[in-house]
């Protein structure tokens, strides 16, 4: 038996050796998976075992094989181990199969017993709800009962109310007992209006209709009352008292019934007015319009004593009288201005206006908070307010201030407007020719006084330094304009105020045409007069301080017409403000100054005229040394010193145009003063020199005329400064040049090209002229000239280095020459 038991297990080792011949080979991946979860340091788990290697290792000697048989036993030892577990491995796995069928269904049968459980819990709930539903079904039964029965009992209180009140409301109505109908009244109409949803009943239906039927009686009874109280006997049958209670009853009507008594009295009221005033009377004409005026006082005085006892303030009687009195006055008065345009002057126009536009105010102040029922302001069809235009009684009428636009538009924001303001006076509006036409007459006359008054007065003079004056008739003037806009405005700010402003710029147009220009000097070429630039112009002091004002008058009329348009935009309707514009008169103006301007620049230049031309006379080759200026530099300083404090003292009040006249003179005299440097010829060096130094003498009164001859000593702007010494600096260039040695040709054209850079081949000419050379003298000059014209830009660096011989040449002499005008200033 044991001999049997060996001999298998020698056929199972037989077989396990069979297998250990063919080892398994899992990927890499697998392999370091296994490693992962069973690390082994056993060679026989490596990836790459080596049978041979391995038994090497085992037996690494030929003794070491005598121990075969253990190593074998112990292997088939370990095998047998492996067996036995790879079996109960296998059985665990049978029986795992086996556990969870019966974990299966021990759930599927705890589903089961679950479900059948949830089932009976929804049974048991949808008993309960049925159960609350029959406890709570008779609950909402007796809530809607009670809710019906209240609303049963009030309706039945109502139509308790409403049966009893219309019984009252007609036994009052009968006694006329007004004071208990108005709040009775006010209780029925909100009962009715309670059943408002209910018109589908008779009943309810014919209570409504019985209320309407009584309001209507109501009505027609309390007109006829005020019929009966305002007879024609002048009786008062119903005392106040009722007919006051009486209009607090119509407040509880309709509105239409409150509307129709009230047309009802104004027109009552208004009935002696039609008929005082007809356009067949002779109060219905302009002349006796304030009779109207005071027609409505007294009404509204009669009213003030009666009428608030009687009518409610909400009414707003008195305002309405008053806005259908200017209606109809309005209409009145605009049918008979039509129809008696013949017999409209403009002394009766502006009456009319002058006592409604009073008259309007008044009303304005008076009931100030009204507004009428069609709107909140009265606005014209561009949407303005008639209140845009105010009167500027209380501002200074010497001249339009600046900032007039900005107190307009505050106003016209912050002042509340008014129905009345217009109401009236708009009926003027398509009248106003009349009035345009004799402002146009009335400024046609002014300015042929201002013409006769200049004629025998003549123009202002300075007495003293900034004692600047313009013609006084310019202020009259625009006095004159600004009263006329604010009357004009006063009464239209559309189409009169633009036909006013048309007016406006033909008399500025005529006052600058027969007032400055026609008075400024005149200037004679060939029998004819001319304000050409090369006109030779001699003035004296009295026409210099003529000219002096004429100029500030252009300059104070150009600035406050400038501001009358910006008054005139603020005032217009905005429709019209695109249309406002005084452009050719401003031109007219500027066109004036710069006359004025340049007739003074032209008298100075006149009065150094002569001096050039004796600067031009002198023999320059011939001065043998330098001295003190040459007699025509101390005639140029005469002149200026003679001129230029009559004419800064009289532009006191136009300082910017002082300077201008400044500017101006210097860049029309330096150039001609190097005009008539380049005329001096032939020129030595000895000459050039005192012409140097007469050059830095003209260059030093250019730069003091502005404050020649003044107490104050004012700097020159910059600008001023900057056109003297660059216009001066040429001719100072000029004149070097001129004193340095020409036998090198080169040395000399690049001093010239470097002092002188935009020079062309004439102006090179006319300094060679300048220093006396013969024309055999002049060519090889020209021709270096003409070979470097090309080369001017190639830079100033090789310029000095080839001009250096020449300055080396000349310094003596400019050295010495700039010490003697330093000793000379």
């Amino acid at each position: 038996m044991a001999s049997s038991e060996s001999v298998v297990d020698q056929d199972d080792d037989i077989a396990a050796e069979d297998d250990v011949g063919f080892p398994l080979k899992f990927p890499p991946d697998v392999e370091e998976a296994i490693a992962e979860v069973l690390p082994s340091n056993d060679p026989l788990d490596s990836p790459d075992f080596n049978p041979i290697d391995y038994i090497n290792q085992l037996f690494p000697t030929e003794q070491s094989l005598s121990n075969i048989d253990d190593k074998i036993g112990r292997m088939r030892l370990v095998i047998r181990r492996l067996d036995g577990q790879i079996r109960e491995a296998v059985r665990g796995q049978t029986n795992v199969g086996h556990d969870g069928r019966q974990s299966l269904e021990e759930a599927q049968r705890a589903i089961r017993e679950l479900f059948l459980r949830i089932k009976d819990i929804k049974t048991k709930a949808d008993r309960s709800e049925q159960m609350v539903k029959e406890i709570t079904r008779d609950i909402k039964q007796l809530d809607h009962a009670k809710r019906h029965l209240t609303t049963s009992i009030t309706t039945l209180n109502h139509v308790h109310m409403l049966v009893g009140g219309v019984e009252s409301l007609k036994n009052l109505a009968r006694r006329r007992q007004y004071g208990e109908i108005h709040q009775l009244l006010q209780a029925v109409v909100n009962v009715v209006e309670h059943f408002h949803k209910h018109q589908g009943i008779a009943q309810i239906r014919q209570l409504s209709d019985s209320v309407r039927k009584l309001q209507d009686e109501l009505a027609m009874q309390i007109k006829g009352d005020f019929q009966d109280a305002y007879g024609k006997q002048g009786t008062r049958s119903i005392p106040q008292e009722q007919l006051a209670h009486a209009c607090k009853v119509v407040d509880v009507l309709e509105k239409r019934v409150r509307d129709d008594l009230v047309e009802w009295y104004i027109n009552l009221e208004l009935a002696e007015y039609t008929v005082l005033f007809h356009e067949s009377e002779d109060a219905s004409w302009l002349d006796k319009i304030d009779r109207r005026y005071a027609w409505l006082r007294r009404v509204l005085v009669q009213y003030q004593q009666e009428g608030t006892k009687i009518f409610p303030p909400s009414w707003h009687v008195a305002e309405r009288i008053t806005e259908r009195f200017c209606e109809v006055t309005r209409d009145d008065l605009a049918k008979l201005m039509t129809d008696r345009a013949s017999s409209l002057e403009v002394k009766l126009l502006l009456f009319a206006i002058q006592k409604t536009t009073s008259f309007e105010k008044v009303l304005s102040q008076q009931f100030v908070t009204y507004r009428t029922e069609k709107e909140d302001s009265p606005r014209d069809e561009d949407g303005d307010d008639v209140t845009a235009a105010e009167d500027d009684d209380d501002e200074d009428e010497n001249e339009p201030r600046e900032n007039d636009n900005d107190v307009d538009e505050i106003k016209r924001r912050k002042k509340p407007s008014s129905p009345f303001l217009g109401m009236i006076s708009s009926c003027f509006e398509p009248h106003l020719n009349v009035y345009i036409e004799s402002q146009d007459k009335n400024l046609a006359e002014l300015l042929d006084r201002f013409v006769q008054d200049y004629k025998s007065k003549g123009a202002p003079t300075a007495s003293v330094e900034g004692g600047g004056v313009v013609l006084p008739s310019c202020s009259d003037l625009f006095v004159f304009y600004k009263k006329c806009m604010v009357q004009c405005s006063q009464l239209s700010t559309g189409e009169p105020l633009l036909q006013l402003m048309g007016v406006f710029q033909k008399y500025l147009k005529e006052y600058g045409a027969r007032l400055l220009t026609a008075n400024l000097p005149k200037t004679t070429v060939s029998g004819g007069l001319s304000f050409l630039k090369d006109v030779e112009v001699k003035l004296n002091a009295d026409e210099l301080a003529r000219t002096c004002c004429i100029l500030s008058t252009a300059e104070y009329c150009l600035d406050t017409t400038q501001q009358l348009e910006e008054k005139l935009k603020s005032k217009v309707k905005r429709a019209y403000v695109e249309r406002v514009h005084f452009t050719p008169v401003v031109d007219m103006f500027q066109g004036v100054i710069n006359s004025c301007v340049q007739l003074l620049v032209q008298q100075l230049e006149t009065a150094c005229d002569a001096p050039l031309t004796a600067m031009i006379k002198t023999h320059w080759q011939t001065v043998e040394a330098v001295g003190d200026q040459s007699p025509y530099v101390t005639a140029i300083g005469v002149h200026v010193r003679d001129t230029i404090p009559v004419i800064r003292n009289n532009l006191a009040s136009a300082r910017k145009y002082f300077t201008n006249f400044c500017l101006k003179f210097v860049n029309s005299f330096i150039p001609k003063f190097v005009i008539h440097l380049y005329k001096c010829k032939p020129v030595s060096t000895v000459g050039a020199e005192q012409l140097l130094l007469d050059a830095h003498s003209i260059k030093t009164i250019l730069l003091d005329l502005p404050s020649v001859g003044s107490a104050i000593s004012r700097k020159p702007p910059a600008s001023y400064t900057k056109i003297v010494n660059k216009g001066m600096s040429r001719a100072e260039m000029i004149l070097k040049i001129v004193m340095s040695p020409h036998d090198q040709a080169k040395p000399f054209v690049t001093s010239y090209l470097k002092l002188l850079e935009n020079s062309d081949q004439g102006d090179f000419q006319k300094v060679l002229e300048m220093k006396g050379l013969k024309r055999s003298e002049q060519n090889p000059l020209m021709e270096e000239f003409r070979s470097q014209g090309p080369s001017r830009e190639r830079g100033a660096t090789s310029a000095a280095h080839s001009s250096e011989p020449a300055k080396e040449q000349q310094s003596s002499r400019i050295k010495k020459l700039e010490r003697l005008i330093k000793r000379q200033f």
